[in-house]
């Protein structure tokens, strides 16, 4: 059964896993929310000045 194999290989694996720390679960989480609202205030503030722009135009 591949099937079988297959889950019997992942469970070996994931025991080599390093898994992070509650502490960096959270720090890294909070980043990631960091660089999003971020990336969306840079892309909001670039649509919002070429809407203008366009707007002028047209």
């Amino acid at each position: 059964m591949e099937i079988l194999n297959y889950f019997k290989d992942t469970k070996g694996e994931m025991k080599h896993v390093s898994w992070p720390s509650q502490k960096q679960t959270i720090a890294f989480t909070l980043i990631v929310i960091a660089l999003s609202l971020l990336t969306a205030a840079f892309l909001g503030f670039f649509d919002f000045i070429f809407a203008k722009i366009l707007a002028f135009i047209i």
